[in-house]
């Protein structure tokens, strides 16, 4: 066999398989709570009232809108078959704003740097709760604006600020992109997974950990509704 067939015969299965379409479907829900929802309860600003005071803090916790959609809720594939890993553009932030975590829940991948802001212009000290990363406990003093650190293993982590005790917030680590948050109105959507059988994890902060199956087509969407029991 001379060189250019044989060059064409090892090239053309990596160029047909190039052409060849992703079979990918997306899915797409609404998590909801089944029970009545308390109203979000007043916390005590017992410290830092000229900052921390400006505005009202209420329990978020668990927050339920009108038609008993979820907040924050995490869900995501278990059990992803195509080894794709999480990726962004630059570093997540956690802002400490009016004494507040924000955003209170966020998924960032495995091994991305944080960084943590201090617009808040007070002492303030972040501390990890972590399992499987190495956590994080610092002061960061009102001069010192950013202050950056990396969770290197998926994991989901609690957050607070040791000088301000009704602060708390969470990271979500992945090591794929088959996640989602949930909005105001408990929907949610994770795109682009690849087709077949997977096991769906919802996450929430109070209401704990369900599990269900569901089957992606290879295109469209598949629709995963999920009702988490009254806590």
């Amino acid at each position: 066999m001379s060189r250019a067939p044989l060059i064409a015969s090892i090239l053309a299965p990596a160029f047909l398989a190039a052409l060849t379409p992703i079979l990918a479907g997306d899915i797409v829900g609404k998590v909801k709570y089944a029970g009545k929802a308390p109203a979000p309860a007043k916390i005590a600003v017992t410290k830092d009232q000229a900052v921390c005071g400006k505005v009202d803090h209420l329990e978020e916790s668990l927050l339920v809108g009108p038609d008993k959609g979820v907040k924050n809720a995490v869900i995501n594939v278990t059990d992803p078959k195509d080894g794709k890993k999480m990726t962004v553009a630059s570093n997540p932030t956690i802002d400490q704003n009016g004494c507040r975590f924000m955003p209170r829940v966020q998924i960032v991948p495995a091994g991305q740097s944080i960084d943590i802001i201090n617009d808040d212009g007070i002492l303030h000290n972040i501390h990890t709760w972590s399992k499987v990363n190495t956590p994080f406990n610092r002061a960061q003093p009102k001069f010192l604006k950013k202050m950056t650190f990396k969770v290197d293993k998926p994991e989901n982590i609690r957050i607070s600020c040791d000088v301000h005790s009704w602060m708390q917030g969470y990271l979500v680590v992945a090591d794929h992109p088959y996640y989602a948050l949930s909005d105001d109105k408990g929907g949610f959507k994770i795109a682009g997974v690849p087709a077949g059988i997977y096991t769906l994890r919802y996450w929430h902060e109070k209401l704990g950990e369900q599990t269900k199956q569901v089957t992606v087509p290879a295109t469209g969407a598949v629709t995963a509704d999920f009702e988490f029991p009254p806590k």
